[in-house]
């Protein structure tokens, strides 16, 4: 997978993950503290407090560089996607209710995306119903694919293997079967794949109603 990509968005979620953290332990000690050291008990008299600017100026602007971190390392991760290197493999996706089917240069089609290890992968979404949402988690990415418009995503697979589609947008009754599979193999195996010779399933389709139409007279 793109160790890139994955490094990015799995850094970006600890460094917002963390913060989250650090900011929730420091406000509930906070909270026990003043609960305790202000009490009924050990203040029967309410006093006035009153406002301290050092304070108010430290709780604007930490927080205010805190967001702008999240954003440098979220714009980051969001520009390296939308980028995809120009000599990425181009895979056309098609989405419809409820199954992910591909199309390559060379005109084969497959309901299993099978791609080369090592080489980038540019993924063009389609939808032909509803909008959907293209999501592989074990490289971090997810677009959504939506009638009437082009849209894409890109990674590189660095490891042999396989790996789930999902689909990550609600699209009707059987959103949750709606599943895939990418297959990265090596150089070699998916040369042999790609130009291996296919039947031509349509013709063998039309072929096989000529022959229902002649039995059935």
């Amino acid at each position: 997978m793109n160790q890139t990509i994955v490094q990015s968005v799995d850094t970006t979620f600890l460094i917002i993950a963390g913060i989250s953290f650090f900011f929730l332990a420091l406000v509930s000690v906070a909270m026990f503290y003043f609960m305790f050291k202000y009490s009924r008990k050990k203040n029967p008299v309410a006093t006035d407090i009153t406002g301290n600017t050092t304070v108010e100026i430290l709780w604007t602007v930490i927080p205010t560089i805190l967001v702008m971190v999240m954003f440098f390392y979220g714009y980051s991760g969001f520009k390296l996607m939308r980028n995809a290197p120009a000599d990425a493999m181009t895979v056309k996706v098609i989405g419809r209710m409820w199954v992910w089917n591909y199309e390559y240069e060379n005109g084969i089609k497959s309901d299993t995306l099978f791609v080369p290890t090592g080489k980038p992968i540019k993924l063009e979404l389609n939808s032909v119903d509803v909008n959907h949402s293209f999501y592989i988690p074990a490289f971090r990415i997810k677009e959504d694919a939506v009638p009437g418009r082009k849209n894409y995503l890109w990674f590189e697979p660095t490891e042999d293997g396989e790996y789930f589609v999902e689909c990550a947008e609600y699209c009707g009754l059987s959103h949750s079967y709606m599943l895939s599979k990418i297959v990265s193999l090596p150089k070699d195996k998916y040369d042999a794949w790609y130009n291996a010779p296919r039947i031509d399933t349509t013709k063998l389709k039309t072929d096989s109603l000529k022959i229902d139409t002649v039995k059935t007279k």
